[in-house]
């Protein structure tokens, strides 16, 4: 309701200085004044304009020097420095070019509004001037664009033999994580398995996927590479973690990769920050449905021993998901079992009584 008598207000308010004008016109003309080129508040526009621009430059300026700690958040990455880096010459390039170009705009405005003791002069082209603004954006964009280039090439490069594989999957509206067991590694996947319970679309053929664990929240460990391979089920995501200088997209059928190293713990940041209620979360950012505001997913930085000692502490999935070792290969349950953390004694047992029944 206040929506609606606000814009009915400013309908009103238009219609109102519409209607001004025309008073004022018809009076002009009333006078016989409809032949004046120029209008008398020509040269009061002209310094309206002026003081629109100092005005809007200062309380840009203003705005953005006070609320600065409101829009930058601590860095938590090694890759987060250089991404941070690249991000403030840009916008310093781009302030200082947004300067210059709003002082001109509105000084010529001004210096060259309509006289009737001054005629326009015809100035058709200046080739040292079109150079001049053509090559030196021109260098500058190249230096940012192969600046930029390079960090994302080292963000995206092949991971360490000792990276940390983590894998995650983005659907309407839920994020699950994938870790690999003591193998170290992540089995096969195949997106024909996926159902309602197998929700990665594990291939048990595959030996490496018998240990693999899935958590509902991201552990990762401090000072060591962390290698983030994403998918997508369903219609496009994005992983965002903020503090780590982490986006990504989750693109439905290609997958994609993130690698990033964590510098500080989620203890560390609780500290630094002066709040033990703070948490890492991981967003996506894009707008992927209703539901697309619960994509909110919970994130650890632990030290390496405690994230060690979280991964033992967790199940396998096959382990917790039995019902799906009929899916195993005959040849490879009982190694499946062992791998899983399953008591190969109480599977024999029950596989005895289905026999006996």
């Amino acid at each position: 309701m206040m929506n609606s008598i606000i814009v009915l207000g400013v309908i009103l308010i238009l219609a109102i200085l519409y209607l001004i004008f025309r008073v004022g016109s018809l009076v002009n003309v009333a006078k016989g004044d409809s032949g004046s080129k120029v209008e008398r508040g020509n040269d009061v526009h002209g310094l309206l304009f002026i003081v629109f621009m100092v005005v809007s430059l200062v309380g840009f300026f203003w705005y953005s020097y006070v609320n600065f700690d409101n829009y930058t958040l601590p860095i938590a990455s090694e890759h987060g420095k250089v991404t941070d880096k690249l991000f403030w010459i840009t916008m310093g390039v781009t302030v200082v070019a947004f300067t210059i170009i709003s002082i001109v705009m509105f000084v010529f405005i001004y210096k060259y509004r309509y006289s009737e003791n001054r005629r326009a002069a015809f100035y058709p082209d200046n080739h040292y001037l079109e150079l001049t603004w053509t090559i030196i954006p021109g260098i500058v964009l190249a230096v940012l664009v192969f600046t930029g280039l390079r960090a994302w090439n080292d963000i995206t490069s092949p991971p360490s033999k000792n990276a940390e594989v983590i894998e995650l999957i983005g659907q309407q509206f839920a994020w699950t994580a994938r870790y690999p067991g003591k193998d170290k590694e992540l089995g096969n996947v195949n997106f024909k398995l996926i159902d309602a319970t197998n929700e990665f679309g594990l291939d048990l053929t595959d030996s490496k996927t018998h240990d693999d664990f899935k958590s509902l929240e991201l552990h990762i460990p401090v000072g060591k590479e962390v290698l983030l391979k994403i998918r997508a089920k369903d219609v496009l995501h994005s992983v965002y973690l903020p503090h780590f200088r982490v986006k990504m997209d989750a693109v439905p059928g290609m997958p994609t990769h993130f690698k990033f190293k964590a510098t500080k713990t989620t203890q560390e940041m609780r500290d630094e920050l002066g709040n033990q209620a703070f948490n890492y979360e991981m967003a996506c950012t894009e707008i992927c449905g209703q539901g697309h505001f619960s994509m909110r997913f919970p994130v650890v930085v632990d030290t390496e021993e405690d994230y060690e000692r979280w991964k033992l502490s967790q199940d396998s999935w096959l382990k917790s998901n039995p019902d799906y070792m009929k899916n195993v290969p005959a040849g490879l349950r009982e190694s499946a079992m062992i791998k899983a953390g399953i008591p190969v004694i109480q599977e024999v047992k029950q596989a005895t009584a289905v026999g006996s029944n």
